[in-house]
């Protein structure tokens, strides 16, 4: 699908089109950023960019919205003493060098067995296989009770069946949380080293858009409903310094 561009202040408004046969102009936004224009058959595509130029300020907003789940790396360079999180609390790493591999939590500190201390590959890949077990473990009771918070006077739920709705645990290097069309939700295992209340905004949040699929006034009037103080925890999100 051939890519188009509109300048707009500083930054590049990137789309691509599809030509329907309907009456109006639509622009949707996605969480991977990408923009896409569905237009009527035979509508030049001056007046294609004229319309997204219009709308530039909302599409922009959009994306600075969808980028609020994105994950701050951080160089990392599992050695003992250095921090991690877990639950939104610090823990220090003991690394030890040992003839069996495992994890424990001990006097504040996350001891990591491994057969050779030096080995930095092998480390990093025991305690995210350690932190995707956690989070598999943790994220069951809070989804769990994030549903029961959904309204169940609402037809969209029902179509979805969302007492059966379930999520995965899949590695996004820039997102907390996403849904799939089908009612799926996706949680980040970096979720585990958040605390529980920014584990359940970002479910709950996730589970709004199963109900209103668009960042609109029906969205956030759902979202403070539900979770009063979502701005708050989105702040300690976007200051996160826990990947």
């Amino acid at each position: 699908m051939e890519k188009y561009k509109v300048k707009f202040g500083s930054k590049d408004v990137v789309f691509s089109v599809e030509y329907r046969n309907r009456k109006s102009l639509g622009i949707t936004v996605f969480p991977d950023g990408a923009i896409k224009v569905v237009s009527p058959i035979d509508t030049p595509i001056e007046q294609i960019n004229q319309k997204v130029y219009r709308r530039a300020a909302w599409i922009i907003k959009q994306l600075d919205i969808f980028q609020q789940f994105q994950p701050k790396a951080m160089p990392r360079k599992y050695i003992s003493g250095e921090t991690h999180y877990y639950l939104g609390r610090q823990y220090r790493l003991k690394i030890i060098e040992s003839t069996s591999k495992g994890i424990n939590f001990k006097g504040g500190y996350i001891e990591i067995n491994t057969l050779d201390k030096t080995d930095k590959v092998a480390i990093e890949k025991e305690l995210k296989n350690w932190y995707r077990i956690k989070a598999q473990e943790k994220f069951k009771p809070i989804f769990k009770k994030c549903l029961k918070k959904i309204p169940i006077n609402n037809e969209r739920k029902e179509a979805l069946n969302f007492e059966q709705a379930t999520f995965r645990i899949v590695n996004m290097p820039k997102r907390w949380g996403s849904c799939t069309s089908a009612g799926n939700i996706l949680l980040n295992p970096q979720l585990i080293k958040t605390s529980k209340a920014c584990i359940e905004y970002v479910i709950l949040h996730e589970l709004c858009h199963l109900i209103v699929p668009y960042h609109n006034a029906a969205f956030y009037e759902l979202q403070t409903r539900l979770i009063p103080d979502w701005k708050e925890l989105k702040k300690k999100l976007d200051l996160s310094v826990w990947v």
